[in-house]
């Protein structure tokens, strides 16, 4: 489908209109639906699932720990919001990061478990991001478990990952804590700064935001800032760009430049200024520039959508338009918006849920399309399937509560209004 040219009158923006917030809130109703029952292994875990919404493997499926994280966090969501069944997801979801992904004899947490114990047993910064969202998403609810988790994976995140000459932490460990030399990434160390928020806002414990604030600061303040305001993935063991590095993993390690995680961060940013009472004012003027970067060099502007990838002359490179840059630039400009004047960031809003719900919705079998071609058909050469809730979820949900914090702490303190 070719972009729509239409010139938008910007305001109200969409976010306040109730017809808008009311289909915002369907679409959230729909993914919770796709998920809530299909996706549970009763044997523990959850299933990773195809487009019609059935598992892909039933027989000891192997499941991702931040795929597993995730849907704690996001069912935790779920239950603040008073959807009926939520809990027991979380719970299931808890065990099994608690049983399974936890490695008892070293301290860590595994990459990949199944019914059985470990398939992976490497100790990745992630992951381990994930874990500490999961951890202090369950103690907003209340989670017995969620305590001595966010414990215990604090211990681990602080004593093995962080290295406090960099104010960032190390990528990969082997499962006895052999480190893993000769990579820094900023994707993991971009979670653990969403995670290193919601610990923060769970426990009140300023440590959590000062690691944000300082690993905000190398990623983006120095390094982006350097790009011009493009984020660059891959890094040596001092943090300097590795610009021709290339992983066979393009799900988790794209060469080049991935415009969705600029989005990522310019969000990240604002709700990371907003908590450390807005003293840093680099952190506004990178959202700014980060957003901007990204629709000016990630946006199609021909056919609509993000590419995956750019290369470092900013040309296309992996051309697929994948979900979550969308759903994260959704999330992005309703931020920016709420911050900063102007009509830019509410017609961004517009254009990119216009794309989403032109392409992304599956009508068929409902669920979001996690991969299109450049020209908007399904596809699956990164993504099996339908294997994830978190991102959709929280790009329609975000534009419903003030721009200032988490989910989790925004649905706590403010009723959802339609």
């Amino acid at each position: 489908m070719a972009e729509n040219q239409l010139q938008y009158a910007p305001s109200p923006p969409w976010s306040a209109r109730p017809y808008h917030r009311k289909w915002l809130l369907a679409r959230a109703d729909d993914l919770f639906d796709f998920f809530q029952v299909a996706a549970i292994n009763p044997k523990g875990g959850f299933y990773d699932l195809s487009r019609e919404g059935k598992p892909l493997a039933t027989d000891n499926p192997v499941r991702g720990i931040h795929s597993s994280a995730r849907m704690v966090h996001c069912y935790a969501i779920g239950h603040l919001l008073g959807r009926p069944g939520s809990s027991d997801i979380v719970d299931h979801g808890m065990r099994y990061l608690w049983e399974r992904h936890r490695d008892q004899k070293n301290g860590g947490y595994f990459w990949q478990a199944n019914d059985t114990g470990a398939v992976d047993d490497s100790k990745q910064g992630y992951g381990h991001a994930f874990v500490l969202l999961a951890a202090s998403s369950a103690k907003c609810v209340g989670h017995p478990l969620a305590d001595a988790m966010l414990a215990d994976i604090t211990e681990v995140i602080e004593k093995r990952f962080w290295e406090d000459r960099h104010g960032a932490i190390a990528e990969e460990f082997s499962a006895d804590w052999q480190p893993v030399p000769g990579y820094r990434g900023q994707n993991s160390n971009m979670h653990l700064t969403e995670s290193l928020m919601a610990a923060f806002e769970a426990t009140g414990e300023q440590h959590y935001l000062t690691r944000a604030e300082r690993i905000a600061d190398l990623v983006i303040n120095r390094r982006a800032r350097e790009e011009a305001f493009r984020v660059a993935e891959h890094f040596g063991e001092n943090w300097d760009v590795e610009r021709s590095y290339y992983h066979p993993n393009e799900m988790f390690r794209p060469a080049g430049t991935t415009p969705g995680h600029w989005l990522e961060w310019a969000r990240l940013l604002l709700q990371l200024w907003v908590l450390g009472g807005e003293r840093h004012a680099w952190m506004p003027e990178a959202a700014r520039g980060l957003f901007f970067q990204s629709m000016a060099l990630g946006w199609d502007k021909d056919k609509g959508g993000f590419f995956y990838t750019l290369d470092w002359e900013n040309a296309p490179d992996k051309r697929a338009k994948l979900w979550w840059p969308l759903c994260e630039g959704a999330a992005a400009a309703h931020f920016l918006g709420q911050h900063q004047e102007g009509d830019f960031h509410e017609e961004s809003y517009r254009k990119i849920w216009n794309y989403i719900a032109g392409n992304s919705l599956d009508q068929e079998f409902g669920g979001w399309h996690e991969e299109l071609t450049e020209d908007g058909k399904p596809a699956n050469s990164l993504f099996p399937g339908k294997g994830d809730i978190y991102h959709a979820l929280q790009a329609c949900l975000i534009p419903l509560f003030p721009a200032k914090s988490s989910l989790t702490k925004m649905i706590s303190e403010h009723p959802l209004e339609v």
